[in-house]
């Protein structure tokens, strides 16, 4: 299909919820249709700049952009198996947490993350937060990972931490 085809086959389409008598359905697919838009134009103009004046290997280039990147997932034309780029993802967003993955089934889409051992926090607040940073990432690199398994660490891993307050004796400094 050409994109004059599309383009008419689109006007149709929001011709035919526009003469409905539901004003809202018609509203709704006329914005549908400008997100999308948007959404493809701003990936398009991104490709654009990012291979522009560009030596070397332009689909580098492509690959580690997130939006370029999300558009190949979402097309599955992105050149990376699911591990690699959920590698790239977890790596992206782990911001010094010590995690790496271990472990991914495809078939219930379960992406098992180990500690490493390079330090870092392993705070239940912190990790929570990472595994946000990393599900978000994994959102647009690897779709198809659909759960995310982290440890616990630490010396009570598990457990809930235990918070001693203490008060300061009068005149202690």
């Amino acid at each position: 299909m050409s994109a004059e085809q599309t383009a008419r086959r689109v006007e149709e389409i929001l011709d035919a919820f526009a003469t409905s008598d539901d004003g809202e359905t018609a509203a709704a697919a006329e914005e549908l249709v400008r997100t999308l838009m948007e959404f493809y134009g701003a990936g398009l103009a991104r490709m654009v700049t990012l291979l522009e004046n560009r030596t070397g290997d332009p689909l580098a280039a492509l690959i580690a952009d997130e939006l370029v990147a999300g558009l190949l997932t979402l097309h599955d034309l992105h050149p990376e198996d699911t591990l690699t780029r959920a590698g790239r993802a977890v790596e992206a967003a782990r911001a010094g947490a010590s995690v790496g993955i271990e472990h991914f089934d495809p078939g219930t889409g379960t992406l098992r993350l180990a500690a490493r051992e390079d330090g870092g926090c392993g705070c239940p607040s912190t990790m929570d937060a990472t595994r946000q940073r990393i599900e978000a990432a994994l959102s647009c690199f690897a779709p198809e990972v659909t759960a995310v398994e982290m440890p616990r660490s630490g010396p009570a891993a598990g457990e809930p931490a235990l918070l001693q307050i203490g008060v300061r004796p009068p005149g202690a400094p």
